[in-house]
């Protein structure tokens, strides 16, 4: 070690771990992410600086002299949260086991227990290197005195101190006493910020000198300064951080009391079982050490933390490769006998329209797997059996529907088969959706999972393969190799359906959601991705070429009104035309102090400015031409000559499918050339678009999650239920509801629903925003079930850390009791709306799940083709569209009974936008 002193703020980390980090708990609900946080830093403190002397300093209880010189100091504080107080003393705990010496002097802040030990510590010949986020502490720096900052990464020397506040050390009283110190609530000189600071100081030299001369400092600000003449002396001795505390009084000495300890590892081992962060656990005390759990309400106390027990590994794992016909029909007879086997895929490419079998791998009991090699093509390479002789011997089994099979993301491996003319079948559990069930808001990749539950550190891709550029295709990996991490594979997968699979089942609302709306969707979905849809291309390019021509109309606009040429696409220079030539008003400015020119700010501008308003336009066609325009051509599959998007189905927590590749969910409806778009996806000679979505979805959800009478009887009465919203409002009649009226209730419905607050219906309706609270209140007057529905729903997410929807989905909100305010608040208007949406999406998977078995069951040859949010797209043959268009709407009415009527409205037209 080196003769180094290492001291730590331990206030001032304190706080910044528990604001920093999400609302982590352990399996008694205990909050833990602000003990997690100073164990992060302070381990990694120790790692970085092998220091011979340490301590971690807090602020003792009780009155300093500070606060008899100025009682208002830090008066406006708040109290310490409760969530955090209840993580003092046991971040003590941890702090002493990891071998620190605490320091907490009564009568002396924190920091300047920190200021006076520096100072020992450079007498005794040392270093002083202090860890900390308070800019106080900058006055503290010296040739032998620095400062660091662990969440930002920030070292501040003499050099960087001067760098960052414009002022060397020796003057950061001088600068703080001047601008004030609103977190401890020292005031400064008014309207006195940073910069002004440093001019004063660069030109005058020190504080001193500028009270000197007071008098020739002109302006407000001169004014300003001779006012506060008579405080400055006591903000400088507020600022000072004293260094010259008795803390021999106290038993501290240099440097005898704060040798660095060695960590007491099992004090350690006990506190991270009773706080549940296994990953640490793991490291001190290896596999066997980690507790199992039951499933618990809240999240775990630790990021990677897991929900299930997790079942005991195998002593060893038997992985064999197949290469001959003999190996190959010893495991036919065992996926044959078995009851459940898991079966993987490696392939040539992540695009599942166009992968190319490499090989496959199979599992029916953990701990022995098999890799069949079918095209691995290096130099060298063993002999294998070929894929079609390989697939001729399986097909029977995997066509087979009796035969149960088990994997992670089924629905690519079932591409994959059937790009070489298999229809996997006996699709009984996926991981990936299990996963996704039980614990949306986490990752469902196989390697976390397996960390996670397993407690095992998977093979990863990367690790085969390579990265980036160098990054090899499968086929070229050495079979052996291969055989580990493919078998592995199909091995945790089935792992990992033994541990997540009994825990959803114990769950009625859960096994429904898993076994008869996500398995039966994966399936469809793949139906759908196959099916693709056909899209014009030369419409496509024509519409380009007309939003190309329309984009330089535009730009040579925005130059007339800015008075020259300039990009754009640069808000540099955009910001230069609007605030340095315009003089436009500046809305709000960038985290470096920059105006901004963000879409927000442009919206705001462009109702009084038309410059701002036509680079909005711009900005649409310019994305509109890029992303589909220009793009959608591009994908259409040689093979098939149609688009073939991917829908994610483990990736938003409210069951809302994901659309890439293209993404088919996003293209812009309000506008005219959004609206364009969507005639070029057609259907070919014979056939029609059908399109049919749900109408009003949520608003009926909502009425029937809350039960408020007047809401379900307007639904159940046909009534138009914005008009109805506002003749309730406007307390007047349906009949004499104005257009306007009618357009505020809409607002209001669909806002309320997704949590907007008065300020946020103001907003929208350009109204004042006392006015929009008189809205609210008499909504809630008149529907007061919903008002009891969302207070009912904000208390049991905040008990639960879920809420969930008609079905029984779990709609998980992880800051829903985050001590970060807008963070917490985010998390309770989702609250709100997650039960709305979520049932929404479990509503068009189950109508998708309808409609797929009745085209089946009747041989229909129209097929879905897309779903968007609450529509499904229908590409129908002309001489089937009477009874699709009669047939559709019962299915999506008949997916469910609500206390209010389901309606499914159906259009029909050659592409998609004449089909709405």
């Amino acid at each position: 070690m080196n003769k180094t002193l290492l001291l730590v703020d331990g206030s001032s980390y304190l706080y910044r771990a528990f604001h920093a980090m999400p609302d982590l708990r352990n399996a008694e609900g205990a909050p833990t992410g602000a003990i997690y946080g100073m164990i992060n830093m302070l381990r990694k403190l120790r790692n970085d600086y092998s220091a011979a002397y340490i301590a971690c300093v807090f602020d003792a209880k009780g009155k300093t002299f500070r606060d008899d010189l100025y009682p208002e100091y830090k008066a406006h504080r708040p109290p310490m949260p409760e969530d955090l107080a209840r993580q003092v003393e046991p971040i003590h705990e941890a702090v002493r086991a990891l071998g620190w010496p605490i320091l907490m002097v009564e009568g002396i802040e924190a920091d300047d227990v920190i200021g006076t030990l520096a100072k020992q510590a450079v007498e005794h010949g040392m270093e002083a290197v202090i860890s900390t986020g308070d800019k106080d502490m900058a006055q503290l720096v010296n040739a032998h005195v620095t400062l660091i900052n662990t969440m930002t990464n920030e070292k501040l020397d003499i050099a960087g101190v001067t760098a960052k506040f414009g002022v060397p050390p020796e003057r950061i009283v001088d600068y703080l006493t001047l601008i004030g110190d609103t977190v401890d609530n020292v005031p400064g000189v008014e309207k006195v910020g940073p910069k002004t600071a440093v001019k004063w100081l660069t030109q005058y030299g020190t504080l001193d000198n500028i009270i000197a001369q007071a008098n020739d400092i002109g302006g407000a600000v001169g004014g300003n300064l001779r006012k506060a003449l008579d405080w400055l002396p006591t903000g400088r001795k507020l600022i000072t951080i004293k260094d010259d505390c008795d803390l021999v009084a106290h038993m501290v000495s240099i440097p005898e009391s704060l040798v660095a300890k060695p960590m007491d590892k099992d004090a350690m081992i006990d506190f991270f079982k009773r706080y549940g962060f296994k990953t640490w656990l793991r490291e001190l005390a290896g596999d066997d050490a980690v507790p199992t759990r039951p499933a618990a309400q809240q999240d775990s106390g630790e990021p990677q933390g897991s929900l299930f027990d997790a079942p005991a590994a195998p002593e060893k794992t038997e992985y064999e490769t197949v290469l001959t016909d003999a190996q190959l029909d010893r495991w036919i007879a065992t996926i044959n006998a078995a009851a459940l086997t898991s079966v993987d895929t490696e392939t040539t490419s992540l695009d599942p329209m166009r992968a190319q079998l490499v090989g496959i791998s199979l599992c029916c009991t953990p701990g022995i797997a098999a890799y069949i090699p079918v095209a691995h093509s290096y130099q060298d390479a063993p002999a294998q059996l070929s894929r079609e002789h390989v697939l001729e011997k399986l097909k029977p089994w995997l066509e087979d529907a009796g035969k149960r099979k088990a994997g992670q993301n089924l629905k690519y491996d079932s591409h994959v088969f059937a790009n070489h003319g298999v229809t996997l079948r006996g699709i009984e559990h996926d991981t990936l959706l299990q996963s996704y069930v039980f614990e949306s808001h986490k990752s469902h990749d196989m390697d976390s999972m397996a960390m996670r539950h397993l407690n095992r550190k998977t093979i990863t891709f990367e690790e085969v393969c390579g990265k980036g550029a160098s990054q090899i295709c499968f086929d070229q990996v050495a079979v052996e190799r291969a055989t580990e991490y493919a078998a592995e594979d199909a091995d945790i997968t089935l792992q990992l359906h033994n541990a997540m699979w009994p825990r959803v089942h114990q769950d009625a609302g859960l096994t429904f959601v898993y076994e008869k709306i996500e398995v039966p969707t994966s399936v469809v979905l793949q139906k759908i991705e196959r099916n693709g849809v056909l899209i014009d291309a030369d419409l496509l390019a024509a519409q380009s070429h007309e939003l190309g021509l329309r984009m330089l109309e535009m730009e040579k606009q925005a130059y007339e009104l800015a008075g020259q040429p300039f990009n754009l696409n640069s808000p540099k220079q955009i910001g230069e035309i609007f605030f340095d030539k315009l003089q436009l008003p500046v809305v709000k400015k960038t985290p470096s102090g920059t105006p901004s020119t963000d879409e927000e700010v442009l919206q705001k501008l462009a109702e009084n400015y038309p410059l701002p308003k036509i680079l909005l336009d711009y900005r649409s066609l310019s994305k509109l031409k890029s992303t589909y325009t220009d793009k959608l051509p591009k994908m259409v599959n040689p093979s098939t000559g149609r688009v073939h998007t991917n829908y994610a189905q483990a990736v938003a927590v409210t069951g809302r499918l994901a659309s890439n590749d293209p993404n088919l969910q996003n293209i812009p409806v309000r506008t005219a050339e959004g609206r364009r778009i969507r005639e070029a996806f057609i259907a070919p000679p014979g056939s029609v678009i059908v399109s049919a979505d749900y109408s009003q979805i949520e608003l009926r959800i909502m009425a029937h999650i809350s039960g408020d009478e007047n809401l379900l009887r307007a639904f159940a009465e046909g009534e138009d239920i914005h008009r109805a919203t506002a003749a309730e409002i406007f307390g007047t009649t349906p009949a004499e509801v104005t257009s306007e009226q009618r357009r505020y209730a809409k607002v209001i419905n669909f806002g309320l629903i997704y949590g907007m607050s008065a300020f946020g219906l103001a907003s929208n309706l350009g109204i004042e925003r006392s006015a929009a609270q008189m809205y609210i209140d008499k909504y809630f007057q008149r529907y007061p079930s919903v008002a009891q529905y969302m207070a009912d729903t904000r208390t049991q997410a905040k008990a639960h850390g879920y809420v969930q929807t008609v079905f029984g989905r779990r709609l998980w909100l992880a800051e829903i009791n985050s001590p970060n305010g807008p963070r917490r608040q985010a998390a309770e208007r989702a609250a709100i709306n997650a039960p709305m949406q979520g049932t929404a999406a479990d509503l068009i998977k189950l109508s998708m799940i309808a409609v797929q078995d009745w085209l089946e069951t009747e041989r229909m040859e129209s097929k879905m083709v897309m779903q968007v949010h609450d529509e499904l797209v229908l590409e129908v043959r002309e001489s089937e569209l009477d009874v699709v268009r009669q047939k559709l709407p019962e299915l999506m009415r008949g997916v469910a009974t609500l206390k209010v009527p389901l309606i499914a409205e159906v259009g029909v037209g050659p592409n998609w936008d004449k089909a709405h």
